[in-house]
């Protein structure tokens, strides 16, 4: 009985290793080929004409998808960090600073993060399932068969209109969510809209608008560049449509909160 608990033992630890390092290998595979695909796409901006045309119409549709959501998402997120700060803060009889911690929690990184999971649901998933149908239906070969390069056509347009897209509609974000975060410190913390509002531009500098906005270009960047890897890779028919545009969700999210971690510590470093 021994002997056949430990053989079993021995296949669950093995079963486990082997899935675990199947894990990994899939991830620098992923990692592999995210990274490869931006090299040529900046091989490619250099290399070949930009198509003016097609970033215009990129950048328009990302503004337009992205515009309604982020705004409510931020006013939203002001309103709750305000009424979050002015109970806490309340405590220790400091419910007049709240202006100032909104400000900074907004511009350095509710603003930005928040933005880019908006912008990583609605554009990212489009991006993968508009290229992964055009896979499917083997419009991307027809692409390469007429001598043209994909990435230009492709992915190029959609990486630079998202890289820019980004920081703008995280400085609408934030000036939404400092907006509503006045709303409820003039309602919980009794001061007055200018009160509010030199707080927030007082304890401000540069440097906290930069960081976000430079942290939301990168955003971006990442975004767009896995949804077009993921969207190009499809297979398996329109159920790979659906299964290659959830993982550019996802993998989007993850990255955007890992690299938020050292975005902040090379900002700050410098």
């Amino acid at each position: 009985m021994a002997s056949s608990a430990d053989k079993i033992n021995s296949r669950l630890h093995l079963t486990f290793l082997e899935l675990t390092g199947r894990r990994i290998l899939s991830m620098l595979r992923i990692v592999g080929g995210v990274s490869s695909l931006a090299i040529n796409s900046v091989r490619v901006l250099f290399t070949y004409k930009l198509a003016g045309n097609e970033v215009v119409q990129q950048f328009v549709a990302i503004g337009n998808k992205s515009f309604s959501i982020v705004t409510l998402i931020s006013f939203f997120t002001g309103l709750v960090v305000a009424l979050q700060l002015s109970v806490g803060l309340g405590r220790f009889g400091l419910k007049l600073y709240v202006g100032t911690i909104v400000g900074l929690s907004i511009f350095r990184e509710l603003g930005p993060v928040l933005t880019s999971i908006m912008i990583a649901a609605r554009v990212g998933s489009g991006i993968a399932a508009e290229l992964g149908s055009m896979v499917v239906t083997e419009q991307v070969l027809a692409i390469e068969a007429m001598g043209a390069n994909p990435i230009q056509k492709l992915v190029l347009p959609r990486v630079i209109a998202t890289t820019v897209a980004a920081p703008i509609l995280t400085t609408m974000a934030n000036a939404v969510g400092v907006l509503g975060g006045m709303l409820i410190s003039v309602s919980e913390s009794g001061v007055t809209p200018k009160f509010y509002l030199d707080q927030v531009s007082k304890s401000l500098i540069l440097e906290d608008y930069t960081s976000g906005i430079i942290k939301a270009a990168f955003f971006g960047f990442f975004i767009s560049i896995i949804s077009c890897y993921e969207g190009l890779n499809t297979y398996g028919g329109t159920e790979g449509v659906g299964r290659q545009t959830t993982k550019a969700v996802v993998y989007s999210s993850i990255t955007i909160f890992v690299s938020d971690f050292f975005l902040t510590k090379l900002i700050l470093y410098f």
